[in-house]
């Protein structure tokens, strides 16, 4: 990576240019919330994004605590009750793209984001789906931004939040489609299966063996992610994050 950006800054970056092209994304809090700000800056200004309170077209003046918090509402387009954003932008397949993050995630893309360990004596209890099940299930497309660790990208997750790729779903949309880390890009093939499509720069192979806990799948095109920009990092520290809350 560029000599000035962090990990995360990096990992931020790089999923924000996912964006790129997309009209209506449906944004989880945090880093995600981060990257797609980031890209309605950069590479998707046109970018409707979407809140689970029922808040569309919003525009956020900082980065919102909670989907709940009141920045979220000023200079958005409409502020709708919650049923009629799932049942009449969602469900009606309206939303292109949603921006989740994840505790867990395994190679079939399936995300847990409810407990850590066994549901009814869990090791750790996580904040659970709110409307994430119904939001990857009915997006056109899911993406995931995390970081990579051998406890977050498992063999198996320890409970099925978000379902990913693989029969019985019930789904409408594509199911996931990019997951970004703080060492990577992947993407999933034909079958399903998570493979590595991009390294970040000054990030070693090895470091993704080490942090998966299965065998990756990688690309035979497998490239270098570009490094952040001076612009990207300008934004990204003194209008999104100045605190560095989410991305140092």
């Amino acid at each position: 990576m560029s000599a000035s950006a962090t990990p995360w800054e990096t990992m931020i970056v790089a999923s924000s240019r996912q964006l790129a092209g997309e009209r209506v994304c449906f944004v989880g809090i945090g880093p995600p919330n981060l990257a797609c700000g980031l890209a309605k800056r950069t590479v998707a200004p046109e970018l409707v994004l979407i809140y689970e309170a029922g808040v569309v077209g919003a525009r956020p003046a900082r980065q919102p605590l909670s989907i709940g918090d009141p920045t979220l509402v000023t200079g958005a387009l409409s502020v709708t009750p919650m049923f009629d954003l799932f049942a009449l932008y969602l469900q009606r397949g309206l939303v292109d793209v949603a921006f989740l993050g994840a505790s867990q995630i395994d190679r079939r893309g399936n995300i847990n984001t409810t407990v850590i360990g066994d549901y009814q004596q869990p090791a750790v209890r996580l904040p659970g789906s709110g409307g994430a099940c119904e939001i990857a299930l009915n997006a056109g497309k899911v993406f995931v931004i995390m970081q990579q660790s051998k406890r977050s990208f498992v063999e198996r997750v320890d409970f099925v939040t978000s379902p990913g790729h693989h029969d019985g779903a019930g789904r409408r949309g594509g199911g996931p489609a990019v997951v970004v880390t703080q060492l990577g890009v992947y993407q999933f093939d034909d079958t399903g299966e998570m493979t590595l499509t991009a390294l970040h720069p000054g990030v070693d192979y090895g470091a993704v063996t080490e942090q998966t806990g299965w065998e990756m799948r990688t690309s035979p095109n497998l490239t270098e992610s570009p490094a952040p920009t001076a612009g990207e990092l300008r934004l990204l520290r003194e209008e999104l994050d100045p605190e560095g809350i989410y991305s140092r």
